[in-house]
């Protein structure tokens, strides 16, 4: 299942706030259609936006061409696409790439026919590079086990996080087909069900065998021993290894540091802030109040209730055990392993375990 199709004229979106119940994708032929489905969740998983935003870029920019304050108005349309979900770094990672092949069209203001195959290669190339690294990410964090065990997962960072295959559960799925999984935990990721609608479904039409717990039960689990390892994803990993992901990641995390169960996150470089040190300075998504007192269309909370619904948590370092990346393993003291994966990124070496 991918989670996004191209066909050079409509970006097609798998519209996942319907999930498991229908598969519907949705066409979207303006970049605007592309920011509402990011912002509705439509499409959502850091790198899965990232892909989706260079994509509405190559639309945007289509749609202006023509227009005599081109380069003017481009910027305005990256600015909107990068304001859609702030949390998730892989957003303006992804739109900082597609500007860069602006900045450097070394052809005609006036005919930008060039310039417009160019960003559309980079989207594509942004797309296919995705399932080539969740691969990589996969086969590193498999390498992670040497029996079998069973994990527990927070929210989802499979192929509907991504473009195809996934972050966590991509090693989760490589771990399986090894013989090195034997059962995973999925928490429901309580407000908006990613786990109990995503996740759960995922591995299901995988055959791996899941069991479904709501967010408080995580703890109990871990205490009667029926998870020996914790994996997810991550929506922003900041130069000393503090990680962003969704809502109810650090609870799982300070409850795994309490049990002595090891805490894994795995994540693209791309969803590294090599600029930002601290993940107490992410910037943190809020969003609307009816997520959490509306449930399928009825209320379950008292009218004009005050509500505070953050979409994402901070997890300090000290409480990972290990980040995948695609270049290798990163482990504590994170801010140097961060820095040397920094190098690597530019081109200097080819993983972090050579």
């Amino acid at each position: 299942m991918r989670s996004m199709e191209w066909d050079n004229s409509c970006l097609k979106l798998l519209n996942q706030t319907l999930l498991p119940g229908k598969v519907e994708y949705r066409e979207c032929r303006d970049y605007r259609a592309v920011a509402e489905a990011i912002r509705r969740l439509e499409v959502r998983g850091a790198p899965a936006i990232g892909a989706a935003a260079a994509f509405a870029f190559v639309l945007g920019a289509r749609e202006i061409v023509t227009e005599n304050d081109f380069f003017a108005k481009l910027a305005g349309i990256a600015a909107e696409l990068k304001q859609t979900r702030p949390t998730a770094i892989n957003l303006s990672w992804a739109i900082e790439k597609m500007r860069a092949v602006v900045n450097a069209y070394p052809g005609s203001k006036e005919d930008k026919t060039e310039l417009l195959t160019a960003l559309e290669t980079e989207a594509i190339n942004i797309y296919q590079q995705d399932e080539n690294v969740n691969h990589r990410i996969s086969q590193y964090g498999a390498s992670l086990f040497d029996k079998p065990t069973a994990v527990l997962t927070h929210c989802n960072a499979g192929a509907l996080a991504t473009v195809a295959w996934g972050t966590a559960l991509g090693v989760i799925r490589a771990a399986w087909s090894q013989g090195k999984i034997d059962r995973v935990y999925a928490d429901e990721t309580r407000p908006l069900l990613q786990g109990a609608r995503l996740t759960a479904w995922e591995l299901q039409q995988d055959n791996i065998p899941v069991t479904l717990i709501t967010d408080n039960m995580a703890g109990w689990i871990m205490k009667k021993k029926l998870v020996q390892s914790v994996i997810v994803g991550a929506d922003r990993i900041t130069a000393n290894g503090d990680v962003a992901n969704k809502i109810g990641t650090y609870s799982v995390a300070v409850l795994a540091k309490q049990h002595n169960i090891p805490f894994y996150v795995a994540a693209p470089v791309s969803t590294f802030d090599f600029a930002m040190y601290s993940g107490e300075d992410i910037p943190i998504e809020e969003r609307q109040a009816e997520e959490v007192t509306v449930f399928a269309g009825h209320r379950i909370a008292p009218e004009s209730i005050d509500v505070f619904n953050p979409a994402f948590d901070v997890t300090p370092s000290s409480f990972v055990t290990a980040i995948i990346t695609e270049f290798g393993l990163l482990r504590s003291p994170y801010s140097s392993a961060i820095s040397k994966l920094k190098i690597m990124k530019d081109g200097m070496h080819n993983g972090i375990n050579d």
